[in-house]
């Protein structure tokens, strides 16, 4: 019965009805339940309200206030409305220069109407095509009495049938009438006390009606706990399941290993050491290894992935390694044949453009086995690509690719060892929440040798001394890579950049200099040559964009110029920055800022004050958000209503203990106290319900 009321139809709460069901139905809220997690974007009160004595130019602000005069303006130009809105304290500009004809039918005189924006001055203060919502007369002032008003993301749509904030509020408090305190909790009594959570029909009504702040934030914290626990419900299912998954247990370490070993020309650092064997108890597991390894950039991920890739081989099977981009994949396949070829592991590299006849030869060779390890890109993926054991499989920089690639390449085994590797730097609570179902290693320390990049940040009239100072490196024997901004939004545009700057430094800046070009666009064959030249020091000036981001692996470099840095991610500087410096001189890494903003300023502030990749993603969540750091394309699935994981950190890590000790002790949740948190599970997660069973 109280599930079932819950799922009742919007249009039979008072104040829908059919007409206005329909265009709610359209922006996804269906039922009465989805109505109730139709959060409000912010909320009025004595904390967020300024002032209008008090504000100031550029802030953006949300100020109170009666309209006392309104009406449609007229410059040389276009015409415009305007409304001026008194608060007792001063008189404020509202303007809009688009959409006249509607807004002007919007506003009468006396309204008490809540503007937000941005602060500008123009013959007085005044805010350009604010947020508004206006305030009934029946509902307190939050300015003056303490009350805390909801504010709602309404479309024009909803506007045109009377949804707005008001009419939002209106229908919210009928469908709490209509529910009539028959609001199902899906968590027992007793992990509500242990967990200090809000009941869920308190959580709900004063998210939308909160007496006061401190029950709103109670509230937040309830409803932020829920998002966040049902999706660490799903990592610890998974987790489960995936344990569950019988594999090869390697017994041995194999013949190479100790060889390998003994061969290199440093001394491992004890996080590498502490990782291998976490890995090494992997293997020897009858349970599929599925672990995730993080390390800085220049940390040593490679050698550790090569020991272990020597364990699998020398236990008979076969390895393959998908890299994200072609530069990549031979960096990798470079790097491995080296060691490998002195004891006998045959080692192939399988890329999207290779010869028919080459190709042809290494499918055969894959297929019956003589081919221990290939090193690919999504060519390994390919249906004419069998394998005849593969038993183990690394994927480097995982975000790049998607499930279903993943999927792909581990189905060409039987129930391979995975172990996901990536130089970015995860927050942790980005690797709770989108690895949560893995195991994580994390090399933490850089070798001894590897000294820190000098990061300097530059204006543009600074750069005759730059390039004076890159003349004198390159006359050292040194090399340089100069690297300009490509995003996809404007591949043309940045790739125009690009040449006409490698144009401009080969002919005015370094004329008597072996300056290259190298950008995606090119025939692999063609990036092959320059790279080629430039790891032989026969070009010393490598003008490229962003496909340098990872791979590329030149000692001799030790001069990176950045330009427009500020178009960059922070974590994305980081990368770019570990491409030089990896031999035995020091590097420079000079960035360009052109547009100088706050944001720019702080971020490449960050950026030039420490190397640590960790503190450095932590800084990129907190400017660009999840969607951004990882982009939102791979991890667009996760739809959160109110949860926010820059800020739920310690929320995030309470929900994840409460889920793992659940299905510790009941993984299938059968267990009559978790049958309700089964049944909503079930509902809201039922598109990322891979690997799991409960059913």
């Amino acid at each position: 019965m109280e599930k079932e009321i819950l799922n009742t139809s919007i249009q039979f709460v008072k104040g829908i009805g059919p007409k206005r069901a329909e265009v709610l139905n359209k922006e996804g809220v269906k039922t009465v339940k989805d109505l109730l997690y139709y959060f409000p974007r912010r909320y009025l009160d004595r904390t967020t309200i300024t002032d209008i004595r008090d504000i100031e130019k550029d802030l953006v602000t949300t100020i109170v206030g009666r309209i006392e005069a309104g009406g449609v303006r007229k410059s040389r130009r276009r015409q415009y409305y305007q409304v001026i809105v008194a608060d007792g304290t001063g008189f404020l500009n509202c303007t809009w220069f688009n959409g006249v004809e509607y807004i002007k039918n919007i506003f009468t005189m006396g309204d008490v109407v809540a503007f937000h924006g941005k602060v500008e001055f123009y013959n007085g203060y005044q805010i350009v095509h604010p947020e508004y919502d206006k305030l009934g007369e029946e509902e307190k002032d939050p300015l003056n009495t303490g009350a805390v008003i909801p504010l709602y993301s309404s479309t024009q749509s909803l506007k045109n049938i009377g949804l707005d904030s008001r009419g939002f509020r209106r229908i919210l408090k009928n469908a709490l009438e209509f529910l009539d305190h028959k609001i199902p909790d899906f968590f027992t009594d007793e992990i509500k006390e242990s967990e200090k959570l809000l009941p869920l029909e308190d959580a709900l009504r004063h998210i939308h009606f909160p007496p006061d702040t401190e029950s709103l934030g109670k509230a937040s914290s309830r409803l932020k706990f829920d998002e966040h626990f049902f999706l660490q419900l799903l990592m610890a299912l998974r987790k489960m399941s995936i344990t569950q998954i019988k594999g090869r247990a390697y017994d041995k370490t194999g013949p190479y290993v100790k060889i390998l070993y003994d061969s290199l020309e440093f001394e491992l650092t004890g996080a590498q050491k502490r990782v291998l064997r976490e890995i090494r108890e992997d293997l020897a597991s009858p349970h599929v290894m599925n672990r995730l390894l993080q390390g800085d950039v220049g940390a040593g991920k490679t050698i550790v992935a090569l020991l272990a890739v020597a364990i699998a081989i020398g236990n008979g099977v076969q390895v393959a390694i998908m890299a994200p981009t072609e530069i990549l994949a031979y960096q990798h396949y470079g790097t491995f044949k080296s060691y490998f070829d002195k004891i006998h592991i045959t080692t192939a590299l399988l890329v999207g453009k290779q010869k028919a006849s080459e190709r042809k030869k290494i499918l055969a060779g894959i297929s019956d086995g003589q081919i221990k390890m290939v090193v690919g890109t999504h060519a390994l993926i390919q249906e004419d690509v069998h394998f005849k054991d593969l038993g183990f499989v690394i994927i480097d920089e995982q975000q790049r690719f998607g499930v279903v690639q993943r999927g792909n390449l581990l189905e060409k085994g039987y129930n391979p060892d995975v172990l996901i590797m990536t130089a970015t730097p995860i927050p942790r609570t980005l690797a709770i929440t989108y690895h949560g179902d893995m195991d994580l290693s994390v090399i933490d320390e850089m070798p001894k040798d590897r000294k820190p990049v000098i990061t300097r940040v530059i204006n543009e009239q600074t750069l005759p001394k730059v390039y004076q100072f890159i003349t004198d490196q390159v006359e050292k024997g040194q090399q340089c890579i100069v690297v300009y901004p490509l995003v996809v939004e404007s591949e043309k545009l940045d790739l125009k950049a690009a040449e006409e700057g490698f144009k401009f430094l080969s002919e005015s800046i370094f004329p008597n200099y072996s300056v290259a070009l190298i950008h995606g666009r090119m025939k692999m064959d063609e990036k092959d040559a320059i790279m080629d030249k430039f790891s032989a020091n026969e070009v010393q000036i490598l003008v490229s964009t962003t496909v340098v981001e990872v791979g590329i692996d030149v000692p001799n470099a030790t001069v990176m110029l950045i330009e427009n840095a500020e178009r960059f991610g922070l974590t994305q500087l980081h990368q770019l920055r570990g491409r030089i410096g990896r031999g035995t001189e020091k590097g420079y890494c000079i960035l360009v800022q052109r547009k100088i903003t706050d944001t720019s300023r702080r971020r490449l502030n960050i950026i030039s004050h420490t190397t640590n990749g960790f503190e450095i993603s932590d800084e990129d969540l907190k400017l660009r958000g999840p969607g951004e750091f990882y982009g939102t394309r791979q991890h667009g699935y996760l739809k959160w209503k109110i949860a926010d994981l820059v800020n739920d950190g310690p929320i995030i890590r309470q929900a994840r203990k409460t889920a793992f000790d659940i299905v510790k002790s009941d993984p299938r949740l059968r267990k009559p106290e978790h049958e309700a948190i089964r049944i909503r599970f079930l509902e809201d997660y039922q598109h990322m319900l891979e690997f799991v069973n409960i059913g």
